[in-house]
């Protein structure tokens, strides 16, 4: 069901440090936002505003959301695309917004309700622009909403795909081409149906899905996934980091078959998700950007979790090198400008964290190193950037993406953001 009017921009009004703080008292929200940390929130201290050696990312505008939880971004020419997640008060995460980003601030064009639906997840356009891909957690059960993006600020629902193997929730979903074939590849959570598994969906004909494998992995979760060139890379909690052949690592893999090229555990575990970074002019692909969750969630306002680097010049023989921590805050998605050098992490209560993703990461002086022998990104001073740390408000950044040489945060407390980049 679609929302024919939605609210003009300028009507929206943000939420306020105390206003927010009494909303998340009321809320008492205790699982991690993204929905798969099995801890509770943990006090956490309030990270570094202003840290040393960085630059502010200017802040253009931001297209307001009070009314819901602020879920994924993906961004397109001058639209954008954002979900929502959980209740705030009486309201669930049943909404797709569409988004007018060719000016400073976000625009509100258009709103879509998923029926039946609490939270929605990832949201995905398809590399040739044509189709929108939704991720749904119950209730009753999970599923994939896909719609035509023909007019790309009126999507409309061309096929949803359910089957008892996507019943406990779709809780992330990334399109992939493999060999010319478009897929789709659904994170689905454990629960009573069964332990988490990974899903993979023939998007050939768009209007009938096709569901090609279903895989029983991670512990306690598989929870996101990074497709390029053949390979497939899955985030499996504290299964850790882990590689697979699907048509372009040389063991036969294929997308309903996939072959385990190689494994690692991340220190800390908690695997939430992965970039495999490939930089222009002979930088090569020499690295896998893998993000922490760790215990937090929505109610404290509290992250925690780091992000690691992973030398897969072997893939078969993957090994971190690397480490950047925010005290006091945790981080969640990536988006890389590969052609600058930078990725731009989502750091929740921290804001958003642009990183220096150039050169040899394993290479440092002792000084630069943790106790256990890793380079330190933040004492190397590989941070370039930090957006979002001086608006006047809390902020919770679920998701960031870059489109056009501008940055665009969803915040799951306020809305979505417009940002400039790094310049370099």
């Amino acid at each position: 069901m679609r929302h024919p009017h939605p609210a003009p921009p300028s009507r929206i009004v943000g939420v306020t440090r105390a206003a927010r703080r009494a909303l998340a008292a009321m809320l008492a929200l205790g699982a991690a936002a993204c929905g798969g940390g099995d801890d509770g929130p943990t006090p956490s201290p309030d990270p570094d505003p202003d840290p040393t050696g960085s630059v502010a990312l200017p802040v253009l505008g931001l297209g307001a959301i009070p009314d819901r939880f602020t879920a994924e971004v993906a961004v397109r020419g001058t639209t954008a695309y954002t979900t929502t997640w959980g209740r705030r008060g009486t309201l669930f995460g049943n909404a797709l917004y569409v988004w007018d980003v060719g000016g400073a601030v976000p625009a509100l064009v258009d709103s879509a309700f998923v029926e039946q639906a609490t939270t929605l997840g990832d949201v995905q356009v398809s590399d040739d622009g044509t189709l929108l891909l939704v991720a749904v957690e119950p209730q009753p059960t999970g599923k994939v909403v896909l719609y035509s993006l023909a007019s790309p600020r009126r999507p409309v629902p061309i096929a949803q795909f359910t089957s008892p193997n996507t019943a406990n929730g779709v809780h992330t979903a990334t399109l992939a081409r493999v060999g010319g074939t478009l897929y789709g590849f659904l994170a689905i959570d454990p629960g009573p149906n069964g332990p988490a598994r990974l899903v993979v969906l023939d998007l050939s004909t768009p209007t009938a899905p096709r569901e090609i494998l279903s895989r029983i992995m991670g512990a306690p979760f598989v929870h996101d996934v990074f497709v390029r060139d053949g390979l497939l890379f899955t985030a499996l909690w504290h299964d850790g980091l882990t590689i697979w052949d699907i048509g372009g690592g040389g063991r036969g893999g294929t997308p309903a078959a996939p072959v385990q090229v190689g494994n690692v555990r991340t220190v800390n575990g908690s695997v939430h998700n992965v970039a495999w970074v490939q930089l222009p002019g002979g930088g090569g692909a020499r690295y896998a950007w893998v993000g922490e969750e760790g215990p937090g969630g929505v109610a404290g306002a509290a992250s925690s979790g780091d992000v690691h680097v992973v030398d897969v010049t072997d893939l078969a023989q993957p090994r971190e090198v690397a480490v950047y921590a925010v005290p006091g805050a945790g981080t969640h998605n990536f988006a890389v400008d590969e052609a600058a050098g930078v990725l731009y992490a989502a750091y929740y209560n921290a804001g958003v964290r642009a990183l220096d993703v150039r050169g040899d990461l394993g290479a440092c002086t002792a000084q630069q190193r943790t106790a256990d022998g890793r380079c330190d990104l933040a004492r190397m001073g590989r941070e370039l950037g930090h957006g979002l740390t001086a608006t006047g408000r809390d902020v919770f950044v679920w998701g960031v993406a870059l489109e056009g040489g501008s940055l665009y945060a969803s915040d799951m407390f306020n809305g979505l953001w417009k940002l400039g980049t790094v310049v370099r």
